[in-house]
């Protein structure tokens, strides 16, 4: 896939829960940390944790928080406690619209699908994530670390911005982004010595080798 000019590729470091990893992803450089606030997920923070994580560096990555079909008040108690650049959700293309209105922030939508048919067509957020749907029996719509099918993605070419999300590790980041001329990324499990727990070494190797893959 070709995009007109070149671009470095955006980095988001996402489920960060302690500070380990959070000071990586600042000295090496990710665009974006994401706060998970869906208490099924093994990276579930608390807003005090988010904010006591934040609160680790003035400026650097744009803090995103993930919710899961949540309510205005999940959110609203969220931001009492730390600063979000971001709401990155699972919901509707209607009520994201309204989220974002509401708290005066971009919004982000989290697309799960499984053939191209599902690839949006047109512009139905600030920025779409592109992620597998979950299996059958899986407890969160995503975090499970599976690998998307990037051939559905051949010659997709949206005049939006989006990120791929599932599956990706230091390993493979490159090749995921040379199949799908992805302008963006973001990985939970593929940083991790456990879940929840991420390894600084494969922030720092995600980082470099996803910024290498220059798209053209």
């Amino acid at each position: 896939m070709a995009h007109t000019g070149a671009q470095s590729v955006g980095v988001k470091i996402c489920g960060l829960t302690e500070a380990v990893g959070f000071d990586a992803c600042v000295e090496h450089g990710a665009d974006w940390v994401g706060f998970v606030f869906f208490q099924r997920s093994p990276r579930f923070v608390t807003p005090e944790q988010a904010r006591q994580l934040s609160a680790r560096t003035i400026g650097g990555p744009a803090r995103v928080g993930l919710f899961v079909r949540p309510d205005a008040a999940v959110i609203a108690d969220v931001l009492k406690h730390v600063r979000l650049d971001v709401l990155q959700l699972y919901t509707s293309v209607d009520e994201a619209e309204w989220f974002s209105k509401h708290f005066d922030l971009p919004v982000w939508l989290s697309l799960p699908v499984s053939r191209r048919a599902e690839l949006p067509a047109t512009r139905v957020a600030d920025r779409v994530l592109i992620e597998p749907k979950p299996p059958a029996d899986a407890t969160r719509p995503g975090g499970n670390g599976q690998q998307m099918d990037w051939s559905m993605m051949a010659d997709w070419q949206p005049a939006f911005p989006w990120m791929l999300a599932g599956g990706l590790t230091p390993d493979n980041v490159a090749a995921a982004i040379a199949r799908t001329g992805a302008p963006a990324v973001d990985v939970s499990s593929g940083v991790e010595e456990a879940p929840g727990i991420k390894s600084p070494a494969a922030i720092a190797r995600f980082i470099r080798n996803a910024q290498a893959a220059i798209t053209v």
